[in-house]
């Protein structure tokens, strides 16, 4: 190579990466034809670590820092190289820059509801969905593993690799899970941290870390949710037959105030709204005390011509002169 040649081949001496968006994970730096020169700079931000890959395979990696780019600091890619000149000359590598920081805010959810075996309902189906955040730890595994050699690699990119792993691990907890749907909404936080401890070895797989994992919401599907309300609702309620009489009684200023339905309406719901009445009061009266009766008290004769009238408690049929019903016990007028 003449000198002229040699002195119009473009040298770069100075290699550093501004993030121009978000969510970019893995960035090549542009060389072409471009030569590093000996002695240059590689700069490398705090939110970032670089690679040095030669012939699809990383000679060397930097963390964050400032680096002459010499024989000192660069010893395996020299070693690949064969270099016999002590680095004298510029040399053609590419180098990568990988995206050290959080990437936060990264959303999960079910896509479809899992279905489980609960012990308190039965199979039952969920939907689950929450955040997570990441970041890049090991750029080595990352670029073997994930990135490659593309010109650049986005958050975007891994989405769905992550939310489908995070969805599976969770389908795993909930199959060998003893607790209850309601249990699982009520201790979130817990369910979180089981799953972070089954997903860590996946991540790291991909030399990635989970920062933080977060279950937001665990709900049935509509219809499911639905039934759950009306039992809740039940055992709210208790006593099913004195709930009963309450909604008749509130219903009955209704039924009385309603024009439409016509006098046979009007005696139907008027006749039901006076026997729920009955029963009510029924209900509330105390039992009438009994008066003791003697036990060599010879029995009451029937009255003359069998004269008799209707208990006003019970409704059995007495003798007209009683004072006291033989079925109920209850006083008469």
């Amino acid at each position: 190579m003449t000198i002229a040649k040699f002195l119009a081949k473009q040298l770069i001496d100075v290699i550093q990466w501004n993030e121009s968006v978000d969510g970019i994970l893995a960035y090549r730096y542009p060389m072409q034809d471009m030569e590093i020169q000996n002695g240059g700079q590689l700069t490398v931000r705090e939110s970032q670590m670089a690679a040095f890959v030669n012939e699809g395979k990383i000679a060397d990696s930097f963390g964050p820092g400032l680096y002459t780019l010499t024989t000192r600091n660069l010893p395996v890619l020299t070693d690949l190289m064969n270099w016999d000149k002590g680095f004298e000359s510029p040399f053609k590598s590419d180098v990568y820059f990988f995206s050290s920081r959080l990437q936060i805010d990264q959303k999960w959810g079910t896509a479809t509801p899992i279905t489980f075996r609960d012990k308190e309902f039965g199979a039952v189906r969920i939907r689950c969905y929450g955040i997570y955040s990441y970041r890049i730890v090991d750029p080595r595994v990352f670029f073997t593993q994930i990135s490659g050699t593309r010109d650049s690699y986005f958050v975007g990119d891994l989405e769905g690799q992550l939310r489908d792993t995070i969805v599976a691990r969770m389908t795993e907890i909930f199959a060998s899970s003893d607790l209850s749907f309601l249990d699982m909404t009520a201790n979130q936080s817990a369910l979180a941290d089981k799953l972070v401890q089954l997903m860590n070895p996946a991540f790291t797989a991909l030399g990635l870390a989970l920062n933080q994992f977060v279950v937001e919401n665990i709900s049935l599907p509509d219809e499911l949710q639905k039934l759950l309300d009306q039992r809740i609702g039940m055992n709210m309620v208790g006593d099913m037959g004195r709930y009963t009489q309450f909604q008749v009684a509130q219903s009955m200023p209704i039924a009385a105030a309603n024009e439409g339905g016509g006098a046979a309406s009007a005696g139907v719901g008027l006749g039901a709204g006076m026997a729920m009445a009955q029963q009510m009061m029924a209900a509330a009266r105390p039992p009438a005390a009994v008066p003791a009766v003697p036990a060599d008290a010879a029995p009451a004769a029937p009255a003359a011509g069998g004269a008799t009238k209707f208990c006003i408690s019970c409704g059995k049929p007495i003798p007209r002169a009683a004072h006291f019903c033989s079925e109920c016990g209850g006083a008469q007028q």
